[in-house]
């Protein structure tokens, strides 16, 4: 046994469940309301599973809309597996947990992020106004007052 308890690690394995959860009841029901997601990721992850030509176009992160056309969502302990429409052309992903950046479901302003050691930041909320997944979100037609995003930042956990 080590001298401290790894929070920022059993942090880090309690949202990554939540997440798998939210999307097991996804593929059981289907997606409720107006609930969708954003789901940034490391597309050099060893276990990540996309089409060359999109890791030749996204050779570092790339994130992907859950909301109206996906199919075959397949959700494991470690990872899920969805096929989503890039331009008329279906493609299958394979996005393990440990890949994923940020989550983020903007109809709650709901977002988790998962800072890696790499990382310079110490941003423990994540604005959705200023998250790089906003720029595919339709603007409202009428202005409507911003709540901050519920966010939880793991990395002030770690040592």
């Amino acid at each position: 046994m080590t001298g401290t308890i790894d929070y920022g690690n059993l942090m880090h394995r309690a949202m990554r469940s939540l997440i798998q959860n939210v999307l097991s009841d996804i593929a059981q029901e289907g997606l409720p309301g107006e609930h969708h997601f954003f789901v940034t990721f490391d597309t050099m992850h060893p276990d990540v599973e996309i089409a060359d030509w999109l890791s030749d176009r996204y050779p570092g992160d790339m994130t992907v809309v859950i909301q109206h056309w996906f199919a075959d969502l397949e959700v494991t302990d470690e990872g899920f597996g969805i096929t989503l429409n890039f331009g008329d052309n279906p493609e299958r992903l394979y996005i393990p947990y440990d890949a994923i950046r940020t989550f983020v479901d903007p109809s709650v302003e709901f977002g988790l992020r998962f800072e890696t050691p790499e990382d310079d930041e110490d941003t423990e909320i994540l604005d959705i106004e200023e998250a790089p997944m906003d720029e595919m979100v339709e603007p409202d037609p009428e202005p409507t007052e911003r709540k901050e995003a519920e966010v939880v930042s793991l990395d002030q956990f770690r040592k």
